[in-house]
């Protein structure tokens, strides 16, 4: 399947020798989005943020607030942003008049070009596209969903949806590339806190997006320079144990995969709150850095927990 679309054949250089970016990486929202959330970033001089789904259930203000962020933004939407569409059993508990309203479409036309699901964006100050893969995807390996995504994007299999993610890639003007999804690619683990394990009954089982991880495997196989996937949906507190949290970070070769669905992302504090973020360092175009961050009402980082970090970066070669 890899070889279906032809690679490009010229692309820009990657990014400048020495320039350093940040990227915030917001996992999944569940209603918990505000004003302050703007002021935070801008506070901590992200250069782009990827917003990875799960506003709400079809929570057309909360994706409003989201589309009118004056920052550099790239956003992908969930299975909750489709809530009351996607699935016969959403449909029978819809609370409003499906005949009447559209509140999956009210949220892709919010957002416009920001979405990436089966789409990307460039950002040739940055050096950098984003692509998105399939979006309001429930993960796992069994093609769901079907007139769901028949409807909306002719998409009727995981091979058809391949493609689709390889010729938004195939469009890309950068050579680094970030892949954001909302649930992870099918091959970082099987155990119930692999990054896209299941841990709920029958405990165990890899419920990353098969079509995310060939569509990675096919922009690698064409040159491109993937250094980033990012995504949520599996949160990091797990079901089955307080003990401890889900994988939150994996390497494979020269590519980091981030889960950032920290839930609840805000949570009530003495001094008022602190809201969750990923916060990811580019440089030369690989990861240098990985974080989360706990962000105190005076926008500052009150915690921050490194996941991954590395000194003296190589540039890569394609």
């Amino acid at each position: 399947m890899t070889d279906s679309l032809t690679p490009p054949l010229s692309r820009s250089p990657l990014p400048t020798r020495g320039r350093s970016l940040t990227l915030a990486v917001i996992g999944d929202v569940h209603d918990q989005w505000d004003t302050h959330d703007e002021q935070a970033l801008r506070h901590l001089g992200v250069d782009l943020v990827l917003l990875v789904g799960d506003f709400g259930n079809e929570a057309v203000s909360v994706v409003r607030s989201v589309a009118e962020m004056a920052l550099p933004k790239a956003v992908i939407l969930g299975n909750h942003d489709a809530w009351h569409t996607a699935t016969a059993w959403g449909r029978r508990k819809c609370p409003y008049d499906r005949k009447l309203e559209d509140r999956v479409q009210q949220q892709l036309d919010l957002l416009g070009a920001a979405h990436v699901g089966y789409g990307k964006l460039d950002f040739p100050d940055l050096g950098l596209s984003i692509v998105g893969s399939r979006p309001f995807s429930w993960g796992g390996p069994d093609w769901r969903n079907k007139s769901f995504y028949r409807d909306r994007y002719g998409v009727e299999s995981f091979a058809a949806s391949i493609e689709k993610i390889g010729a938004a890639t195939q469009q890309t003007s950068e050579e680094v590339v970030i892949f954001m999804g909302h649930c992870g690619p099918a091959g970082l683990g099987d155990r119930p806190e692999s990054p896209c394990g299941r841990d709920w009954l029958p405990m165990g089982g890899d419920y990353g997006d098969p079509d995310f991880t060939e569509a990675i495997a096919q922009a690698k196989q064409w040159g491109k320079s993937v250094p980033l996937v990012a995504f949520g949906h599996m949160h990091h507190s797990l079901r089955h144990t307080k003990k401890r949290l889900r994988d939150r970070l994996l390497q494979q070769d020269d590519t980091i995969y981030l889960n950032a669905a920290s839930v609840p992302r805000i949570v009530a504090t003495s001094s008022g709150w602190l809201r969750n973020m990923s916060l990811v360092t580019l440089e030369n175009g690989i990861v240098t850095r990985a974080a989360i961050a706990w962000v105190d009402p005076s926008y500052e980082i009150q915690q921050e927990e490194i996941l991954y970090a590395i000194a003296d970066p190589v540039t890569p070669q394609i």
